[in-house]
């Protein structure tokens, strides 16, 4: 492992007559750690530790003087917050400016895992927009569905796919996101084992395949839709390059937003079409490297038509959701190996068209498994930020708690005077998971695949 910056990084960006080589020296050396979260704004309640300053691009970010250990906090698994860098968050900042929640619209996040900038979109959008959360690899996708269902909003899908899937959705998504795979350089303080891993041939691999990755789905943007571009690279071919190259392919117009001067965010503009972008530097901004961008879309695109597509009846019997879901109502429904899931009825035309051109992990919420006449309740369900509050609930301490996370057994005698049935496990007023009561004993439905195997 090594610490010593690479010379032909500081080399090129000392071309910048205002970059300051020593303070961004200076900051790599000190040992600094950064930790801060986001909290979920639909679960809200008192966290166990304390905030420190708010992060002042996102109105829900906060830094902390000190780091949790976040695996053994109930409300980090109840989604009421997310660990996230602070930097990305200005994501939100952008997102607020554009005024897209004054719509109904549809978002894509092409490089999803592991959620962060996910949730951080769903926060931002109105709840009636459909945002698609995609990870290219397998594996990842994985913990982005996890983080998904414990932020809990049903306007969600989840897909494990190719860019290149993404053709057959001409026209289709009205913003996009593109964090895209990159050098890492911004992460060097964060994490050193990247600088001896980073090379200018590297980062000539990396533009290549993000320029890969863009030419598969900028057709998929709507006209005059947004196309947000981001790294955590300061290579200048990576990030303001990339802006001219798209200008340049796709005739795509450069979006320039206010930003406070107060913030340290450096604003560049690209060498050929003078594309705006933003660079948070460690010495400059509380945060982490990082880089972004805001095309918009300025021809006519075709669009992927869902007018004439055939909406079958759902098999799921209309009264299913009673008592399960707040405002059943206000949505739909589909059947999936057995399982309910739900979305809001606007999205229904939308969902059936992923359905044919994508691979779908997670539509909507998962509600649970319909067994002849019954619903199993779902993790996902209990997450739910339209769960039905009536449903029967136990309050418990912070160690039955993380008990009931490492799927132990809960004693007995904490469900005195509770119904037999089904009951969620509630920490600080915020559900947890659930639990079957029955006549001698608890069992424990938290999922194995994301217990706590040590605490």
């Amino acid at each position: 492992m090594s610490n010593i910056l690479p010379n032909s990084l500081i080399k090129r960006l000392g071309i910048n007559p205002f970059f300051d080589e020593d303070a961004f020296k200076a900051a790599h050396e000190s040992g600094e750690k950064l930790t801060s979260i986001r909290l979920n704004p639909k679960k809200p309640t008192e966290l166990d530790f304390e905030l420190a300053d708010r992060i002042p691009w996102c109105e829900n970010g906060y830094y902390l003087d000190e780091r949790p250990k976040f695996t053994l906090d109930p409300l980090f698994h109840a989604g009421c917050y997310y660990v996230q860098e602070a930097s990305s968050m200005f994501v939100s900042h952008i997102l607020k400016e554009l005024k897209l929640r004054e719509r109904d619209i549809k978002a894509l996040d092409l490089c999803a895992a592991p959620g962060g900038k996910s949730t951080l979109i769903n926060d931002q959008i109105s709840p009636n927009s459909l945002l698609v959360a995609n990870e290219i690899i397998k594996s990842r996708s994985v913990i982005l569905q996890e983080n998904l269902m414990r932020w809990g909003f049903p306007n969600v899908v989840v897909c494990n796919n190719d860019p290149s899937a993404f053709r057959r959705l001409p026209g289709f998504f009205d913003l996009m996101l593109v964090d895209a795979p990159c050098s890492g350089s911004g992460m060097f303080r964060k994490d050193e084992d990247s600088i001896d891993e980073w090379s200018e041939a590297n980062v000539k691999l990396c533009r290549e395949r993000q320029q890969r990755i863009l030419s598969e789905i900028v057709s998929c943007l709507s006209s005059n839709g947004y196309l947000l571009y981001s790294t955590c690279s300061y290579s200048s071919e990576e990030n303001e390059d990339i802006l001219d190259w798209l200008i340049e392919e796709y005739k795509l117009a450069s979006i320039e937003i206010p930003v406070d001067p107060s913030w340290g965010i450096e604003l560049t503009k690209s060498e050929k079409h003078k594309a705006t972008g933003y660079r948070f530097y460690p010495h400059k901004t509380k945060g982490e490297g990082f880089f972004i961008g805001i095309l918009q879309v300025k021809n006519i695109q075709s669009t992927f038509s869902t007018k004439k597509m055939k909406m079958e009846k759902s098999p799921v019997p209309k009264d299913c959701l009673v008592g399960w879901i707040e405002n059943e109502k206000d949505f739909s429904t589909l059947m999936h190996n057995e399982n309910v899931h739900i979305f809001p009825k606007d999205l229904e035309a939308s969902i059936k068209a992923l359905q044919q051109v994508l691979y779908l992990k997670n539509a909507g919420t998962m509600v649970g498994k319909w067994i002849g006449k019954e619903l199993v309740p779902s993790h996902d369900l209990a997450l739910s930020v339209f769960r039905d509050k009536n449903l029967s609930s136990l309050e418990v301490s912070l160690s039955d708690a993380q008990d009931f996370l490492r799927k132990e057994q809960l004693d007995i005698e904490l469900f005195n005077g509770v119904k037999k049935g089904w009951c969620l496990i509630n920490y600080e007023g915020v559900s947890l998971g659930w639990v079957k009561v029955l006549g001698n004993r608890i069992n424990n439905y938290y999922p194995r695949e994301v217990r706590i195997a040590n605490l």
